[in-house]
């Protein structure tokens, strides 16, 4: 496991499954991250890719500070749709960010897939997007931690996203409804399964 976050399940259906989460959502990640987004070292972040290239990487715990996030995920799409609010400012969409991922799979504990380290950051209003994290992808590619069939996936998946934005289709589209989506805010954050670092290992 690389990494496990807990989240609400806010639709399941045939044109996708859509999870959500505010703040307090408890999160398992390596812990080079997490020093990362604690003190800023731009290092601890890029050792994370050799890390898992090797297979070493220890998990810490973390929770989801500051914003509301949903999630947007077609069945056998090699990426998700992604919103980030801004809890403190009314709830306000503050960008939409497509993460390029293995297709998501149903387990007995949730759902699993795997982040391919590519990203497509989108304006609010789909005015504007620009691509991210394109040196670490390429870094990847380098360290074999993305294959082949990952890169010819997301070569295609890459311009399938770029259709949905331009096309305003699947959750961009005016009458989807999930730039207006608020997460509850009495609602408990939602935790990992105590077994969640064992699961399927037994």
């Amino acid at each position: 496991m690389w990494s496990a976050q807990a989240f609400h399940v806010v639709a399941d259906g045939a044109e996708a499954l859509v999870v959500g989460c505010g703040p307090g959502a408890e999160v398992l990640a390596p812990t080079t991250w997490i020093e990362w987004l604690l003190t800023g070292d731009d290092d601890l972040r890029f050792q994370a890719l050799p890390n898992l290239a090797r297979g070493s990487w220890r998990l810490g715990h973390w929770s989801w500070r500051d914003t509301a996030h949903l999630q947007w995920v077609p069945p056998g799409a090699w990426f998700s749709v992604n919103a980030f609010y801004d809890v403190s400012a009314g709830h306000r969409l503050t960008h939409w960010y497509v993460n390029f991922q293995r297709p998501m799979h149903r387990t007995a504990l949730g759902f699993d897939t795997f982040d391919l380290l590519l990203d497509l950051v989108v304006a609010p209003d789909l005015s504007r997007w620009e691509w991210k994290d394109e040196g670490e992808y390429a870094h990847g590619r380098r360290l074999g931690v993305v294959n082949d069939t990952d890169h010819r996936a997301v070569e295609e998946a890459r311009e399938q996203a770029v259709a949905m934005v331009e096309e305003h289709g699947g959750p961009f589209a005016a009458g989807a409804h999930w730039r207006d989506w608020h997460s509850e805010p009495h609602e408990p954050a939602p935790a990992l399964p105590a077994d969640v670092q064992t699961f399927g290992l037994n």
